[in-house]
């Protein structure tokens, strides 16, 4: 920090310009603190952010910190934050946070409008965040900050989408993941956890298949295989839920044909692109469901990090490499070329 500047990696929207520059260093208002940042991952949503496919539906202006998978330090302190909550206290935070204003929030239902970090208010590509008191986590010891950094939404987004109501992946049951990078290498990880059995992995990339296989995968098919249904449906007789966490719209008609009678297909990576489903008959014929999903429940974050603490979750082989904030355009336009097939690159302040 410099005469109370600091160095944030900043998006304009109408421009999509994204510069890493000084900015004033924020203070903390009524119920929040300022968290010093040790890590912060790089997500495909800050790509699809800076590339314009996805736009920020509740930011109060024309720039953004990105930024939505953070880690840190307490630094400081805001009135009316209560315990336990101390400066130099571990912390990760939590993605996003209600509005507040809704007709769910005034009821204490799902909100209807969560706001997300780094997307519709500034977020952790910088060197102090401001977070709410609610949205911290604590962080033990022995967990990396790198690690802790992308559990709020590189594991906790997958988590959500394998464990939410409606959407859970059941023991001794097959499951299929379509995608293997960020959010689908911890698909795997996670569906093994919950007992999902056999599970299929779908990705284009060979070094992505053997992957999935060491995170824990039965199988692993090139998705331009001509005979890749016969090929899931041999070993599954068809999938009980397919995950899409590629965010690609091609992925979406082959996966439900891979459904069995009854089967799920959950969206979890984001397009702009329109869903169309060619058999919709057949859809609803054998009784196939699409469900969308966004991101994990409030408490995810705190029961992927006990499982990771206590072994049962290896999120040391999700760091592909660290770079220095001032490099964070670098990061993006590896991540957006998948140079090296990263599961999540770091930006350390």
């Amino acid at each position: 920090m410099k005469e109370n500047r600091m160095l944030a990696g900043r998006l304009e929207i109408p421009t999509r310009k994204f510069e890493v520059r000084e900015v004033p260093v924020p203070e903390p208002g009524p119920g929040q603190v300022r968290v010093r940042v040790r890590a912060a991952g790089v997500c495909l949503s800050d790509v699809h952010l800076i590339d314009g496919s996805l736009r920020p539906p509740f930011l109060d202006g024309d720039e953004v910190t990105l930024g939505h998978e953070v880690a840190g330090e307490i630094d400081t302190i805001g009135p009316d934050v209560p315990g336990p909550w101390e400066p130099g206290q571990r912390v990760t935070l939590q993605a996003g946070e209600r509005c507040g204003a809704c007709a769910n929030c005034l009821r204490f239902g799902p909100c209807l409008a969560v706001r997300t970090r780094g997307v519709d208010y500034d977020g952790g590509w910088a060197e102090y965040a401001l977070a709410s008191h609610h949205t911290l986590v604590p962080v033990p010891d022995e967990m990396p900050f790198d690690q802790a950094a992308i559990v709020p939404d590189a594991v906790s987004t997958p988590w959500g989408a394998i464990t939410g109501p409606g959407r859970a992946a059941t023991p001794g049951r097959p499951a299929g993941v379509w995608g293997v990078g960020g959010l689908g290498a911890h698909a795997v990880q996670l569906l093994r956890i919950v007992g999902a059995a056999p599970i299929v992995a779908v990705d284009p990339l060979p070094a992505a298949r053997e992957r999935a296989l060491e995170f824990g995968a039965d199988a692993a098919f090139d998705p331009a295989a001509p005979d890749l249904r016969d090929l899931v449906l041999a070993l599954t007789g068809g999938l009980d839920v397919a995950y899409d966490m590629a965010g690609v719209a091609a992925v979406r008609e082959q996966a439900v044909r891979c459904l069995g009678p009854g089967g799920r297909l959950v969206l979890v990576g984001l397009t702009p692109e329109p869903l169309t489903i060619t058999d919709s008959i057949g859809l609803s014929f054998r009784g196939k469901q699409i469900l969308g999903s966004y991101g994990g429940g409030p408490e995810a974050v705190e029961q992927l990090i006990t499982l990771a603490r206590f072994g049962r979750l290896d999120l040391r082989r999700s760091i592909s490499d660290t770079l220095p904030l001032a490099d964070a355009a670098e990061a993006v336009a590896r991540l957006a070329a998948k140079t090296g097939n990263p599961i999540r690159l770091i930006l350390e302040p």
